[in-house]
């Protein structure tokens, strides 16, 4: 039996709520609205305690502090999808930079939000059309330099759950692969885009040309 997913949206306006909730109803299986919330600079993290994935707008009437509250909950260890307006790549490319699950703009609709709460609820990668547009023009230099076999590492480990598989087909220890993966988070935070889930880390790797979506 499928685990049912929870949700918490945190966003200013009434009939976004609203849409999401119902959208999250209709969905199969259906997704639970456990929270909303239409202030974040009064919302405790703590307060989401249980909560799978948090929907959060960046653009608040009070406040613009968005950017602020999506590394509040990250820091805290949750799974965001970014759901606002701006279609801006540098937006786009911070966001993910601070962990964002995903992000998404509110033109995209139901289809690909959906999608990504399921999607950051298992802790794998979403991309959707605003996202997957930022990346391919993202031509920054902060990039660490891993090894091929790094690379080898992060491939095997993207196309499996399992870290014994990766280790057995390229005939190195569950240790050895562990090692790696963690140099390679290393290196990622080292230039200030840090990946501390698997998501966040296909993420990067996308971000990086490392690899493409028919790899994952």
């Amino acid at each position: 039996m499928t685990a049912l997913i929870t949700v918490a949206i945190v966003d200013d306006h009434d009939v976004v709520h609203a849409g999401i909730e119902a959208w999250c109803m209709a969905a199969q299986p259906p997704i639970e609205v456990a929270g909303s919330y239409t202030d974040p600079a009064e919302l405790d993290p703590a307060e989401l305690a249980g909560i799978d994935v948090i929907v959060l707008d960046l653009q608040f009437q009070e406040s613009r502090a968005g950017l602020d509250v999506l590394r509040r909950f990250v820091a805290a260890g949750y799974r965001v999808v970014v759901y606002t307006m701006s279609t801006d790549s540098a937006t786009v490319l911070t966001c993910l930079d601070y962990g964002a699950a995903c992000y998404l703009t509110k033109s995209e609709g139901r289809r690909h939000l959906v999608a990504a709460i399921q999607a950051a609820a298992a802790n794998t990668p979403y991309v959707g059309p605003t996202m997957a547009g930022a990346m391919a023009d993202d031509h920054r230099e902060e990039r660490p330099a891993l090894s091929p076999r790094e690379q080898e590492v992060l491939l095997h480990w993207f196309r499996t759950d399992s870290k014994h598989l990766v280790a057995s087909a390229l005939y190195i220890s569950t240790a050895t692969v562990n090692t790696h993966l963690a140099r390679i988070r290393t290196k990622y935070a080292a230039v200030g885009r840090p990946a501390t889930t698997k998501a966040a880390l296909i993420a990067r790797a996308l971000q990086d040309g490392l690899i493409t979506l028919d790899d994952v």
